[in-house]
This record gives C-alpha cells, structure tokens and sequence, in this order.
C-alpha cells in the first residue's frame, strides 16, 4: 500500500506552500500511517506538506530567482536503498518534469550532515552526466529525501508526468516501479 499526496497547490498556497494543508483532518492519519511503516510519497505540493507536518525533514521556500520553473529536469539518482528508488541505479540520471515556484529545499547545516549519514538524500538537479547543478538554490541541487526510516518519501519533479514516450520522458516508470513489491 502507497499514500501518495499529489501537487496542487492545496488550500491556495496563501501564507506558505503546504502550511496550511498539514493541518487537514486527513494528516494525522497520515502520520499515524507513517509512523507504523506505511510508504508515504508526497509529489511537489505534497513535498511541500510533508515538511510542514513534519514528516520528512527541511523545508520548502521560494525559488532563488522568484519565478515559477516549469521544464524537464536532469536528476541524479543518489541513493537507491529504498522502496522508491530501488529500480533505478545509483549515478543514473533521470529525466523527469519539474513545475514549481516554492522548490527550493532547505535544512540548516546538522540536518543536512544527518541526511547525508542516513543516506537520505534521493535525488539531485544535475546535468545529463549527473553533475549537480543549480535550478531552484536547493541546498547542494537536492530535489527528493526521505525520512530516516525510509518509507516516507518527497520529491518537487513529477514522475508522474514521466510515464509515456509522447509525454518526453518514461523514467517516472521506473521510478515508481519500486512500489510494486
């Protein structure tokens, strides 16, 4: 089973992306669900609640040049020891879309030293050799992470908008594949 909390731009977006839809009835089933293993994967807007509730660590503000960013991305795929990612390689490089103007992730100094020791850090912006670069001012190019016990997951592209040739891309497939077994 998979809970998944889709992009959006739920209630508005008005005083920060997410803040006010973590207080929805649903999440503290959500978190209920979590905290007893469930998979949890929140897509953009639902990367942006999950921090907000607390779920997953950091934060999500305003990209660095103030514009909504709407394109496909290069990411690079940093750890695979996980349910989402379990199919794609480590250094594989996805092309997956993006479509945010709050996607730049943030986490102060100690939260990153322990995303980087837990191997929480899922994805980053790169280029198409998997070189890190700079597309919303995320802290070192991270576009995804999961919590520490791995089965709550958030990312700002959109794989779902990977899934068929026609749509430019099929690599959100194998993205989400990891949730079959």
């Amino acid at each position: 089973d998979l809970v998944v909390v889709p992009g959006g731009f739920s209630y508005g977006d008005y005083l920060r992306s997410g803040s006010i839809a973590r207080f929805s009835t649903v999440m503290k089933a959500v978190k209920t669900y979590a905290d007893n293993g469930g998979k949890v994967l929140g897509i953009c807007n639902g990367f942006q609640i999950l921090t907000e509730a607390g779920l997953l660590p950091g934060a999500l503000k305003r990209n660095n040049n103030l514009h909504f960013i709407s394109k496909h991305q290069n990411l690079c795929v940093i750890n695979n020891d996980n349910a989402f990612l379990n199919q794609c390689n480590k250094g594989e490089v996805l092309n997956i879309p993006i479509a945010h103007a709050d996607g730049n992730y943030y986490i102060d100094d100690t939260g990153f030293e322990k995303l980087e020791e837990n191997g929480q850090i899922l994805l980053r912006y790169s280029d198409e050799k998997g070189n890190p670069v700079v597309v919303n001012g995320s802290v070192t190019s991270i576009a995804g992470v999961c919590n520490e016990a791995k089965n709550v997951f958030g990312l700002m592209p959109h794989p779902e908008r990977a899934l068929e040739a026609i749509l430019g891309s099929v690599d959100g497939t194998k993205m989400l594949k990891g949730f079959e077994a």
